[in-house]
């Protein structure tokens, strides 16, 4: 079985990036702006950010890759990692990509994968090896999930995961989110730095918040929300609650200090799945974090 360790080790490896950065994602910046559940969202669960009050938000675009200093004008999957929290002040966090679709329920698979993605001319080989992967892979990577994108803010981003959502009655309801943009701002000016990602983002955010919509797609009969390859049938989807980034930070981590974005927290009216990949990232996270700080 594949420990924490051995797959840091692995990943770190893989992308060759230089030291005290994320062992993926290892480019971004952060945002703050705020975040305003609807009332249907708040019917359906009790957790404090969902309330319907306007609630504080910390917001990091990034990119997938393991090393930091990969220019943005190379394709790459783009992250949204989001920390919400209510007036408890207990936070939850969504981490989402532009990728669609996960390949595997298997740590130790992925971790192949992501060895193979990063010396291409490995990957027919590791196809060979997981055929079962390859659906997953070509529909991950549908026009627009790896890109030269123009802008973080332009992407629909997918946290994967299912949730439990648990209302005032202790009823369940299983959940994936999306993160859909719903800003249309022309940016001024041309950007085509190593940077440009961040610099298109500070320009967009002198026009007015960049706004995304969370929406969640609620489990139908037979859908399993244990398994994040699983394909759900369901169909019923409800608008969650409304995201304005309004402006850029400075980097929180410069003094050492990491912010952790953990997929695998619960709050109250919250609850996780048993999903493999789930249970198996904040072990591999916290190893992570042990590197950077030491």
């Amino acid at each position: 079985m594949l420990s924490p360790e051995e797959a840091v080790d692995r990943l770190r490896r893989a992308f060759g990036g230089p030291g005290g950065h994320r062992t993926l994602h290892a480019k971004g910046h952060f945002y703050s702006g705020s975040f305003t559940a609807t009332p249907e969202a708040g019917r359906r669960s009790r957790a404090a950010h969902l309330d319907g009050d306007t609630h504080p938000v910390l917001v990091r675009w990034s990119n997938a890759g393991g090393n930091a200093d990969v220019p943005d004008t190379a394709p790459d999957i783009r992250g949204m990692a989001v920390k919400l929290r209510g007036a408890d002040g207990e936070p939850f966090d969504l981490l989402g990509q532009t990728s669609s679709k996960f390949p595997t329920d298997d740590p130790q698979v992925f971790v192949e994968l992501t060895e193979a993605a990063a010396k291409p001319a490995k990957l027919p080989l590791f196809l060979l090896r997981h055929p079962r992967t390859a659906a997953r892979i070509f529909a991950g990577t549908r026009p627009g999930a790896i890109a030269k994108h123009r802008s973080y803010a332009d992407p629909t981003y997918y946290p994967l995961h299912a949730y439990g959502w648990l209302d005032a009655e202790d009823q369940l309801t299983w959940v994936r989110y999306e993160l859909r943009p719903a800003t249309a701002v022309q940016t001024p000016g041309t950007f085509t730095g190593a940077d440009r990602l961040q610099e298109e983002m500070a320009a967009r955010l002198t026009q007015g918040p960049v706004t995304y919509e969370l929406w969640a797609r609620l489990a139908g009969k037979g859908d399993d929300p244990h398994r994040v390859t699983s394909e759900w049938r369901g169909e019923e989807e409800l608008l969650v609650g409304r995201i304005e980034v309004t402006d850029q930070l400075p980097d929180p981590e410069a003094g050492g200090a990491p912010t952790v974005f953990d997929p695998a927290r619960e709050v109250d009216g919250i609850v996780l799945s048993d999903d493999p990949i789930l249970r198996f990232r904040p072990k591999a996270y916290s190893e992570s974090i042990s590197r950077r700080s030491s």
